[in-house]
This record gives structure tokens, C-alpha cells and sequence, in this order.
């Protein structure tokens, strides 16, 4: 990977065409957001969103709302209005990379940005949920599998993982 291609921002509206053909690309029709939900989102924590451009092209995007909820449950990825922007943790609900870019280190770049803004935004940390075949991947960037989670979005098992940053 060759970094000077790539560039890592944050969403606008003008993404929102974007990130929705790249969610439908990632994700079976059940769990993937609409484009109406991506939209609600991006206005309601854009700054939460972290994108990977290769020259024009998104190939890669990490998004999630901030909460002081500490665990995910199935009504955040519905309700964009239940962002804090103040919340003391920062939630992952998607890490999505185009499956002819995968396993090339672009989705671990941007969970790698998004734990760095999260523990310089002060947060306590950050909590997704992925299936089980991943738990291993996530434990590498340090997150801990806490077991099944409550979610039940997209009918199928999730489990939870926390990356909780060490108090000062």
C-alpha cells in the first residue's frame, strides 16, 4: 500500500452516494444501511466517519456514533439522534472496505484513525460488535470480546468487542 495515493477524511453530504454504493458492495441486503440511514447519519456525526480515498475513489470507510451508553445496541444503528457528540464512548458500526481492496491494510488504517481521534477526543474507548470469524482481528488492534452481544441486527450472532483506554 502506498500511502501517497490514499487519502483519509472525514464524510460531507456529497460522499452520502458514496458510502452507500460501498455499504451495499460490503454488506448482504439485511445488514447494510440504507442510503436514507447513511444520510441521517453523516448529518448527524459526519466528523465519526472516517473515509479512504484512493485518488477519487472511496474504497474504504469506518463509521459510528458517540454515546455514553457503554455497549451497542441494535436501536443506535436506527436512530442517528442518539449521537452525543460529548459521549464517552465512540461506537464502530461498520468497517467497510471494497472486497478488490481487502487485505491490504486499508480497513486496519482506518480503525487505527479512529481509536487515535477517540483517545484524543478523551473518550473511555470504543465498542463494536462483528461476527465471530473476526473477533481475532479486532483483538489485534486490542479489543476484548465481552461475548455475545444483544444485537440481533441483520439476524445474525454479533459479538461485542471493547477497546477501553487506560485512565490518567
Amino acid at each position: 500500500m502506498n500511502a501517497n495515493h490514499f487519502i483519509i477524511k472525514h464524510a460531507s453530504q456529497e460522499d452520502i452516494p458514496a458510502l452507500a454504493a460501498v455499504e451495499r458492495e460490503c454488506f448482504p441486503a439485511a445488514e447494510a444501511a440504507s442510503e436514507e440511514e447513511i444520510a441521517a447519519r453523516v448529518h448527524a456525526y459526519g466528523k465519526h466517519f472516517w473515509l479512504l480515498f484512493e485518488s477519487e475513489k472511496l474504497i474504504a470507510f469506518v463509521d459510528g456514533m458517540t454515546t455514553d451508553q457503554a455497549d451497542l445496541t441494535d436501536d443506535m444503528y436506527e436512530n442517528a439522534s442518539l449521537h452525543d457528540e460529548n459521549g464517552a464512548w465512540q461506537m464502530i458500526f461498520g468497517v467497510n472496505t471494497i472486497p478488490s481492496y481487502r487485505r491490504q491494510g486499508h480497513a486496519g488504517l482506518l480503525i487505527r484513525q479512529a481509536i487515535e481521534d477517540a483517545r484524543t477526543q478523551r473518550r473511555k474507548g470504543l465498542v463494536l460488535t462483528c461476527k465471530e470469524a473476526l473477533i481475532h482481528y479486532y483483538a489485534s488492534f486490542g479489543f476484548e470480546n465481552e461475548g455475545i452481544s444483544e444485537s440481533v441486527h441483520g439476524n445474525v450472532t454479533w459479538y461485542q468487542m471493547r477497546l477501553t483506554f487506560p485512565e490518567k
